[in-house]
């Protein structure tokens, strides 16, 4: 007779805020790959970063970040969320795993810079590059039109699923 595990399913948490469309994208491409690497195995939770909140993140084996790049900085909604959750997780998450996913118009790197500072404080375990997705988005009308990705990005956002999902179900993370 199989075993049977009565143990609850791992959980990803994926916070994001977007504008256009690109931010959104990764979110959906990270949680679906997810969900379906894990064949029912883990729980995937998709937030929008205005409804996310400590508790969500604690409750997470893991947590994925995604933002835009707003002024070479994460988007007011997403420090919102830091701002609301930063000192609740304090002293409270530290080892939990995390990922990130930056779309910018040109380098994203400040906002990967102030994420990482932000998880550093809060003792978290990054588990996997970031990944940086630019939409050479220049203008203000590029900066503000709505986004769709090409599938190479999108399948980057799979592939950061795929592993988080295969390092929760080995126990790795």
């Amino acid at each position: 007779m199989p075993e049977v595990s009565n143990a609850a399913p791992r959980r990803l948490l994926v916070v994001w805020h977007g504008f256009t469309g690109a931010t959104r994208a990764m979110a959906e491409a990270v949680a679906s790959a997810a969900r379906e690497s894990a064949g029912g195995a883990l729980d995937v939770r998709l937030l929008q970063a205005a409804k996310a909140g400590a508790d969500d993140v604690l409750a997470a084996d893991a947590v994925v970040f995604a933002t835009p790049e707003t002024l070479a900085s994460i988007s007011g909604a997403m420090k919102d969320f830091f701002d609301r959750s930063y000192y609740p997780l304090l002293g409270r998450c530290d080892g939990k795993p995390y990922a990130l996913v930056v779309c910018a118009g040109s380098d994203g790197h400040p906002t990967i810079a102030q994420l990482r500072r932000i998880a550093t404080g809060l003792r978290l375990r990054e588990v996997a590059e970031p990944v940086l997705v630019c939409t050479h988005a220049q203008t203000p009308e590029a900066i503000a039109a709505r986004k769709v990705l090409p599938e190479a990005e999108l399948a980057r956002g799979r592939e950061l699923g795929a592993l988080l999902a295969a390092g929760l179900e080995l126990g790795i993370f």
